[in-house]
């Protein structure tokens, strides 16, 4: 992911970031880190998850890397009154590894939600297992998660008001990746 936003054209000093689904804060991390490896200062960073085990991990590295700029929240993407009302109007979305394990029927709901808190131009990107031969078995059967193919995800992504959207490419080290997973950019 840290390779990834180094070369994103969607960075700039002062971006108002969300990770949405942030586990441990990985993406957060590395969107934070990619702004300040170009000489960017990042605007407000906010993050939340479902699981308070895993906002307890994020809060010990920020805590430990004595980041004091992340705001993180407990909520649910399909639950829009779990986030505090000031949580919009943002240049980036990310998210990583969320979608998965939202019920199908909802997934244009939760990327809906998300649309909603972008700015008009703003930018939306996700990470997420791809549906093939390697990850039904390790993470569709194993780990239980939701998995789509390019086209149901481009259509649920239309479906909740996305005007654009884009497969995108890992960076060329780690281009291995396509074999896991997307990364698809959406505009508001």
């Amino acid at each position: 992911m840290r390779a990834y936003f180094r070369r994103s054209p969607h960075l700039r000093s002062g971006l108002r970031g969300l990770d949405a689904g942030c586990g441990s804060g990985i993406a957060t991390l590395a969107l934070r880190d990619a702004l300040l490896s170009k000489g960017m200062v990042p605007g407000s960073l906010r993050a939340f998850d479902l699981t308070p085990a895993m906002l307890d991990r994020f809060h010990s590295k920020l805590q430990k890397r004595a980041i004091h700029n992340v705001d993180i929240a407990q909520a649910d993407v399909l639950d829009s009154q779990g986030l505090p009302a000031e949580w919009g109007n943002y240049d980036l979305i990310v998210s990583a590894s969320m979608f998965e394990y939202l019920p199908t029927e909802r997934l244009s709901e939760g990327f809906r939600a998300l649309r909603l808190r972008l700015k008009p131009d703003g930018k939306f990107v996700l990470f997420i297992t791809r549906r093939n031969w390697l990850t039904r078995p390790l993470i569709g059967r194993w780990w239980r998660a939701n998995l789509y193919s390019k086209q149901e995800l481009e259509e649920a992504l239309q479906k909740a008001g996305f005007t654009s959207v884009t497969f995108s490419q890992f960076p060329m080290q780690y281009r291995f990746l396509s074999l896991w997973g997307y990364i698809i950019e959406a505009k508001n």
